[in-house]
């Protein structure tokens, strides 16, 4: 399995954490990498954090990667002045470059999934890239309809009604139609990329308490419960609106396959302070599978040889294990006798 990896800020910690994920050649037996980035980028980085053991293949094109190698394509050839810990809007040019070379080869079903190294939102933003970021821009590449936010670990999956949303803006961007395409991709994920057959799925409230009955705030009977209840129509097993205090203090999240939180913070904060460097970022919704970890470019400590790679590790599993699950449903689904035998195992 060819799994593409855009290089990310090369001021940052994207190079390290990717070299120490394929320094262990363990990862071999798992996967194809193929970095998107230069011979003499990867070089410099090698040397900055005296990774020796860390051995790759110069490749001009994904057609030329070598299984059991770590395989880099040159996107570019100049030299760049990496300078660790710097915002500067080179290296977020050079970022959106390794990116865009990355999407075209999965874009040509050449890669089975994307894994992106962290990118500064602010330096990489252009005329020639208007996004905030890799999910806008992943979403206008290989959308359908609507995509998805999702933090996943191996015991919390979160889903996002609205995500860069200014808090003043919430309740302007809720409507009962958006959320419940929201639950409708959540439980479709979670069918087709995580193999579960009958999900369940918990919806938070917006305010406090769940609003108690519209005594603070009336978003849960304008939008929220008449989601769920559509949701429920549909046969899909959701359940909510959850406060979200107390459904994340007490431990519900046990009892459910995933959580959909109506806005970032309310969703992100309780994922990282439980599954904080064992989280991944995944896209749903998409016609392609794209993950990252749970963490930004790390320009405080980059270039000081202390990053974890833990996250960019497990973000490397989830994309071969969606990959894979991506198949076996599509497969099951073209083969309905096969698909009744899933379904009842």
């Amino acid at each position: 399995m060819k799994i593409g990896i855009s290089i990310g800020d090369l001021n940052g910690i994207g190079p390290e954490v990717v070299m120490k994920t394929f320094s262990e050649p363990a990862m071999m037996n798992l996967c194809t990498p193929i970095i998107y980035a230069s011979q003499k980028s990867m070089a410099w980085w090698r040397k900055q954090l005296k990774l020796d053991h860390f051995n790759f293949t110069n490749i001009n094109a994904v057609e030329q990667a070598q299984r059991g190698h770590i395989n880099v394509v040159n996107v570019w050839d100049e030299e760049i002045n990496i300078t660790p810990g710097k915002e500067l809007p080179v290296t977020g040019q050079y970022a959106i470059k390794s990116l865009m070379a990355a999407c075209k080869d999965l874009g040509e079903g050449k890669l089975a999934a994307l894994v992106t190294a962290p990118i500064s939102k602010k330096n990489v933003k252009s005329n020639e890239f208007p996004y905030n970021g890799h999910t806008d821009y992943l979403a206008k590449l290989f959308g359908k309809n609507e995509s998805l936010m999702m933090m996943i670990s191996d015991t919390l999956k979160v889903g996002l009604v609205t995500v860069h949303v200014p808090i003043t803006e919430i309740s302007k961007n809720l409507s009962v139609d958006k959320i419940y395409k929201k639950i409708e991709l959540l439980y479709q994920s979670l069918q087709q990329d995580f193999a579960l057959t009958a999900p369940k799925i918990a919806v938070l409230g917006l305010n406090p308490h769940a609003g108690e009955g519209g005594n603070i705030g009336t978003e849960e009977q304008q939008f929220i419960i008449p989601a769920i209840q559509k949701a429920k129509e549909k046969k899909m097993v959701v359940m909510g609106p959850f406060p979200a205090d107390g459904f994340f203090g007490s431990g519900k999240t046990e009892q459910f396959d995933a959580v959909l939180a109506m806005y970032h913070d309310q969703g992100l904060i309780p994922f990282k302070a439980l599954s904080f460097g064992n989280g991944t970022n995944y896209t749903a919704g998409l016609s392609i599978t794209r993950t990252s970890p749970d963490h930004g470019t790390g320009f405080d400590i980059a270039g000081t040889n202390v990053a974890s790679e833990d996250s960019f590790r497990t973000a490397v599993f989830h994309a071969i294990d969606i990959s894979r699950n991506k198949a076996a449903y599509a497969e099951a689904s073209a083969n309905p006798l096969k698909r009744s035998v899933i379904e009842v195992e």
